[in-house]
Parts: C-alpha cells; structure tokens; sequence
C-alpha cells in the first residue's frame, strides 16, 4: 500500500535538546578533554573568554533597566500606604539575613579553596577597602556612561536609584522613560536568552583549561558547592523562614497545602513567574486579601529574592576562594551591601543572577572565569534557589496579612481538593 494521492506522510519531528543538556555534555566533554589533553585544553580558555565578554556586555544595560523599573514601579507603593511599607521593610530584613547565611556558609564548608582560578585583576581587592570614605565616594558616579563603560556596578545601582526615583516622582510625565526602560529590560533579557546559546562552548572551553591546569579535584569542589547551597538554603528555609512562621503563628500544614504545586512549578521550571498565577491563587483559597497577594508576590520578584540573593553571596566568595584572594571583613561587607542592590529588580528567569554575578565580580576585581566554572553546576543550584524565592514571597504576603490584622487560622478552605488536584 502507499501513500494516499493528496496525503503527505506524517513526519514525527525529533525532541528538540535542551540547553541544559548541551550544558551538561559540554560540561562532561570539557573534563574528558581537560584531562586527555591537558596541553591543549589549556588554549580552550579563549572559548570561556569570549562567553564572559558576552555576559559582561549585559550586565549595565540590564542593571539599569531593571533598577529603574523595578524603583520607578514601587511607586505604586504610595497608593498601596503601609501595605507597601511593611512590605519593604520586612523583603530588606530577610533578603540581608539570606545574604549572610550564604557568606557563612561558604565560609564554614570552603569549596572553592584548591581550584586556583588565575587572579587576573583580583589583586585590585585590597584598594577596595582603604578606607570607608574613600569606598563611599567611588559609589557616587560621575557620569552614568563613564561608570557603565567601566563596570562599576554600584555606581550604576546609584545612578539607577536616583533615576527611578525621581520617574516615580513626576509620574505621568516620565512615562516614556519607563517605556523605555521596560523595553530596553526585555531586550536585553533576549539578548541574554542567545547569550546562553554560546553557553555549551565556553562551559566546554572553561572546564578543559581549569581541569588541563588543575587536574580532576575541581570537581570535588563544584560538587561541595552545590552541597553548600542546598545546605544553606535549607538551614534558611528551616530557621529563618521557620522562625518567621512561628513568630506570626501561620498555620503551616494548610500553607504547605496551598504552596506545594507553586514550589514544584518553580522548582522543575528554574522560573519563578511561572509559578505566580498558581500561587496567586492558592494564597488566596488560603485566606491571603486577593489585593495584598496581588501586590506583595510581584513587588517581591523584585524585592525579595532569598534564595537568589544567598546564592549571590555564597558564589561570590566561592570565586574569591578559587582565586586565592583573602577579601577583609569591611570588603565582604561591601560586596554583601553591592548584592543586596544590584539584585532588586532582577526578574525571575533562568540565568539572571549569572549576570549580577559577574558585575560583581568584575566590581571587586575577582575573575569572571569564575562564572563559566560554576555555570555547569548552576541548573542544579538554579531549581533550588528559584523555588525558594517563591517559597519566601509567599511567606511574605502571609506576613503582611497577618500584619494587617488578617486571622489566617479562622480560614478553613480545603486546597488540596482544589488546587492540589492535579498534582497528585
């Protein structure tokens, strides 16, 4: 038999690999080639290289975009009153207590000690602390376009702070400002998304130089920084947002319930957004006022990204640690105060906090190789900080509620009948 006269044969399209995948064998094939032909592998860093460059041409552009959304859009904050306020106030006190949970962790287990990453511009470190004046004024920009052209991060953020402010000081007249911004935010979130594409290749060409130089013990240390986040991560989760429950007597079985499905989304999707719509309502089914979850869960994408922001601070001293460099108390300080801005505002999407990352970094004058080191790890890392970024924004609205006089333990809705249906 044959194919009728006026059918085509159905062609079953193959299924497509995932970048993750092309990540992981890129990943795989770097160490096989690192230690087959450690000689070679060496000149692979130029691969690695070029990647870097790609990511650093990103982050000013991104920073300033987002920042400037992220500040000129709380201006709905005003009209929000002391929702907004306690809102803020309780996003700062958490995502500082994520920061140095992260900081102490990887202080305790060491995991990038022995990778010996080559120190590049890290010696410029000990200028950063000379004295506390000095470091306040390097903060203040003289010129947005000289401080983008240099990286320094932190100016941006300053700059961007002042901008944002003052478009959501004269409202409506700014708004070509912020369209601008929203745009020029998206653009280079795609930029970004093609960025990742070149990723297999300088994930290969950074692993064959460090394993043709170092050897196989570099995975004993990638392997002992995963461990080290989810440790960290869990110790948060357990404790601080523990702690935090307590405090407000939250009814912890029925919350569970209500953020299991939300969790596994963000979890399995390494994409918090993703998991809104469904958290927005299972909070609500789990006695949240629609107006505040509508308000605290998309602020806190911006504002309270624990699990981000302790990754932040866990990876950035890792790089210092591979690179050798012994950063003073008063600059880890810094560095913890550089992450606590530049990570509001960034939207949550895979890969953002890599280039957050590597601003820092450069900042601090660590080396960015660090980056594509840790880039073969960083989907295992990305699932468990994406989910707890949701898990904290989700606690946050709880927090806020009960804060506005919302008796979370009077409501019975019954969530796992609803929301919960498809998931099991």
């Amino acid at each position: 038999m044959g194919w009728p006269m006026n059918a085509a044969p159905v062609v079953q399209s193959k299924p497509r690999i995932s970048l993750t995948t092309w990540i992981l064998i890129a990943l795989v094939a770097g160490v096989i080639f690192g230690v087959l032909f450690p000689g070679p592998a060496k000149e692979m860093r130029l691969l690695g290289q070029m990647f870097l460059r790609l990511i650093k041409s990103v982050i000013a552009p991104m920073a300033f975009a987002t920042l400037v959304v992220g500040i000129a859009g709380a201006g709905s904050i005003k009209t929000m009153g002391r929702i907004g306020g306690k809102a803020i106030l309780y996003f700062e006190i958490v995502t500082t207590l994520a920061l140095f949970v992260g900081l102490g962790a990887v202080h305790l287990t060491k995991p990038g000690i022995g990778i010996n990453l080559p120190l590049g511009t890290a010696s410029s470190v000990e200028q950063t602390s000379v004295s506390f004046a000095q470091v306040l004024e390097h903060t203040v920009p003289t010129s947005i376009f000289d401080a983008m052209a240099r990286g320094e991060v932190l100016q941006i953020v300053v700059f961007a702070l002042l901008f944002g402010t003052a478009c959501a000081a004269i409202g409506e007249k700014a708004r070509p400002m912020l369209v601008f911004c929203e745009a020029l935010s998206e653009v280079m979130f795609k930029f970004t998304h093609y960025v990742m594409f070149f990723a297999p290749f300088g994930v290969f060409g950074a692993m064959a130089a460090t394993v043709g130089h170092e050897g196989l013990g570099v995975l004993v240390n990638l392997g002992k920084l995963v461990l080290t986040l989810y440790g960290a991560l869990i110790f948060f989760v357990v404790v601080v947002l523990g702690t935090v429950a307590l405090i407000i007597k939250l009814p912890l079985k029925r919350f569970i319930e209500a953020v299991r499905e939300p969790f596994m989304i963000a979890f399995s999707t390494t994409t918090s957004e993703a998991a809104l719509p469904r958290a927005l309502e299972n909070l609500t089914k789990f006695g949240i006022p629609r107006h505040i979850s509508a308000f605290v869960l998309p602020t806190g994408y911006s504002f309270n990204l624990d699990g981000s922001t302790l990754y932040l601070s866990l990876a950035s001293i890792f790089v210092a640690q591979a690179a050798g460099v012994e950063l003073s108390f008063s600059t880890q300080l810094l560095m913890m105060l550089t992450l606590m801005l530049t990570s509001k505002g960034i939207a949550g999407v895979p890969r953002a906090s890599l280039v957050i990352l590597a601003g820092t970094l450069a900042s601090f004058g660590l080396p960015v190789e660090g980056v594509a080191v840790i880039l073969g790890v960083d989907e295992l890392m990305d699932m468990a900080r994406t989910s707890v970024n949701l898990l904290g924004n989700c606690l946050a609205a709880a927090v806020v509620a009960k804060w506005e006089g919302v008796d979370l333990n009077a409501v019975a809705v019954a969530i796992p009948a609803e929301a919960g249906a498809t998931g099991d």
